[in-house]
């Protein structure tokens, strides 16, 4: 028995420090030994933290029974309400019983601060229905219950759902001003790790659907770092979707997709669910970057698993000529909700929907209700959204003035948001408006610009339809000519940012670009673009471009030596031929050349082997045969030796 208690003190001092697996596995060596009800509670939360949500729900089910026995009926009522909620998750019938149990143990218990988790229960329930003024008194009420019995985790409970409700009724100032504050408190340590969690998950929640992306990412990032300090699984996986849908944003393609297929793996048993909402982000993924099977396939696993496919599928219809099945999808998600956030995010679907039907009043009715809500919420997505929505029912209808003002202020709030998959798109339609005014001059640039950010982003599909729009413009086909072209980005900057703060990492960046900017202007670079915290740059011949980007992984690694720390930075380089215009580059060499990038890993340049021949005083490795996405035949590249 000496042995026994020994085991369980350091399994508590394991849980208390985060460290689930050692708790979990301490726990389990306990066996038939392990009978208190504080301990099998204790073992149902190191087993769901560490992914096994089935011995979770046994060990809480045992602790249940164990907590009555001693006659602690708040204690169970609770326990019963997270057993509930785990089945929920895996969709089990017995969901609705344990939350009767939960309800029944608890509803007579008002002077207890258990009490509290079930009137938060209730606000959850009647948020999901859309009952936001009944939401509004159970979240008020479970603040009060909080306060009144010192709960740290109820109250910012009670914060956090009193913060999204009056979001989601547009008091956008106020239920912010509550997220922030329950997310403090989160921040600070002060709430235990699930409620921490919950809180994290909410915020990230109505920064996204809010079109916040810059502080949506802020918050991901955060909630990241913490998974990892916890040393946890399963929950891992509801960060890396919301990751992911920013990655996607941003124009991250390869790096969101990794984390979605890591989510799916993580979800699959611990929240089939919500591995639902991660199956829908690869699809909206792998429509972009024009691989319509694979997307078809994501949005039926979505929807396999309880998760709304659309607008996604919509749109995948639409490319495929099936408009009215993409028309009746959308209709059923739209009329299933009354949710202005969760509706405009469909509405953009149904614009393009109208538009291919030739709906001139469904058109103008979509651009209203998405001007409305942007108006509602004041957010520069919605704002950008509903400017596009405006600029497209100007081009449809003729009134080219008003498109060019509407489309402009898309384009310029697309690029203020980092979403240039969305701004390219807008440049498409900008383009069109020009052309249709008789100025090839001005279209050919919006085409440009447009395909030469698909090309970077890989969104095959789009930047064919880019260049199938330049020929068909006077002078549109551009300048053949050669360059070798650099494609910079920092790797894996989360274990940089937690360990540096997030005011000096912001300085850091500020160096990196001015540093980056001086190198590229020493060796003959011309800036095409500078995406997120990476650089597109042309150089006239292969060396330039090397001797660059050896300069520039050199500056990085003597800031690290005598600073201590520096970003890690991965760099492609390829030499191709490329059609210009301005300052634009695009084609397949450019396509390529971003490609090739991708393959660095951090504090590595790849560079073709055919760009490497051309190289004198530069050491390479022994060239491998590589498949670039997008690109049907292979590539040798090899790694060039900088250090």
């Amino acid at each position: 028995m000496a042995e026994v208690a020994e085991r369980l003190e350091q399994a508590r001092a394991a849980a208390a420090s985060g460290a689930w697996p050692q708790a979990y596995a301490l726990l389990s060596e306990c066996g038939p030994d392990l009978t208190d009800a504080e301990e099998l509670e204790l073992l149902g939360e190191s087993a769901w933290w560490t992914g096994r949500v089935d011995e979770s729900v046994d060990a809480r089910t045992r602790a249940v029974t164990a907590w009555l026995e001693r006659g602690e009926e708040p204690r169970a009522g609770v326990l019963s309400l997270k057993i509930g909620r785990e089945l929920e998750h895996k969709r089990s019938p017995l969901a609705k019983a344990w939350y009767s149990r939960a309800e029944r143990l608890l509803a007579e218990r008002s002077d207890t601060p258990e009490y509290g988790y079930l009137v938060r229960k209730r606000a959850r329930e009647a948020i999901a229905r859309g009952a936001y003024e009944e939401a509004l008194r159970h979240a008020e009420e479970t603040l009060e219950i909080g306060t009144r019995h010192r709960d740290r985790d109820l109250m910012a409970l009670g914060l956090h759902d009193k913060g999204t409700i009056l979001v989601r009724q547009g008091q956008v100032e106020e239920g912010m001003s509550l997220l922030d504050e329950a997310t403090v408190a989160a921040v600070s340590g002060e709430l235990g790790p699930y409620n921490t969690a919950v809180v994290y998950c909410g915020i990230i929640a109505a920064c996204r659907d809010l079109g916040d992306i810059a502080r949506a990412g802020d918050w991901t990032e955060a909630a990241k770092r913490w998974c990892e300090r916890q040393s946890i699984s399963g929950f891992p996986g509801v960060c890396r979707v919301n990751r992911a849908e920013i990655m996607r944003l941003r124009g991250s393609w390869p790096e969101a997709e990794e984390e979605i297929r890591r989510a799916v793996d993580e979800l699959h048993d611990f929240a089939p669910d919500i591995a639902g909402v991660a199956f829908y982000e690869l699809g909206e993924l792998q429509l972009r970057m024009g691989d319509l099977a694979a997307a078809e396939q994501a949005f039926r696993d979505a929807h396999a698993l309880g998760t709304d496919p659309h607008p996604g599928l919509a749109l995948l219809r639409l490319a495929r000529g099936e408009v009215d099945a993409a028309r009746r999808g959308m209709q059923r998600a739209l009329d299933a909700t009354s949710d202005p956030l969760r509706r405009a995010r469909l509405l953009p679907g149904q614009l393009e929907v109208a538009l291919a039907t030739q709906d001139a009043d469904g058109a103008r009715a979509v651009a209203a209700e998405l001007d409305r809500t942007a108006r509602q919420y004041g957010t520069a997505t919605l704002e950008a959204w509903a400017a596009l929505a405006a600029g497209e029912v100007g081009l449809a209808e003729g009134d080219l003035e008003t498109a060019h003002a509407d489309l402009e202020r898309a384009i310029g709030l697309f690029h203020e948001v980092e979403a240039p998959y969305e701004a390219a798109r807008a440049r498409m339609h900008q383009a069109e408006a020009y052309r249709r005014g008789g100025d090839a001059a001005a279209a050919e640039l919006e085409l440009a610009a447009a395909q030469a950010t698909f090309e970077r982003l890989g969104a095959a599909r789009d930047a064919r339809s880019a260049a199938e729009a330049l020929a068909r413009v006077d002078g549109g086909s551009g300048t053949r000519t050669g360059r070798t072209f650099l494609f910079t980005d920092i790797s894996d900057s989360t274990p940089l940012v937690e360990a540096i703060g997030d005011e000096a990492w912001q300085n850091l960046i500020g160096w990196h670009d001015r540093t980056l900017r001086a190198l590229f202007a020493e060796h003959g670079g011309e800036e095409v673009e500078h995406p997120g915290d990476g650089f597109f740059v042309a150089f006239p011949d292969a060396q330039s471009a090397a001797d660059c980007a050896v300069a520039v992984q050199r500056s990085l690694a003597e800031h690290r030596r005598t600073h201590g720390f520096a970003p890690q930075l991965r760099a492609g380089i390829h030499a191709a031929e490329a059609q210009q215009s301005g300052g634009s580059y695009w084609g397949k060499g450019v396509h390529e050349a971003a490609r090739i990038g991708g393959l660095a890993a951090g504090g590595e340049i790849v560079a073709s082997r055919a760009t490497a021949e051309q190289l004198t005083g530069v050491a390479s490795s022994e060239p491998r045969v590589v498949e670039l996405k997008g690109i049907a035949e292979p590539v040798e590249v090899v790694t060039l030796s900088w250090r």
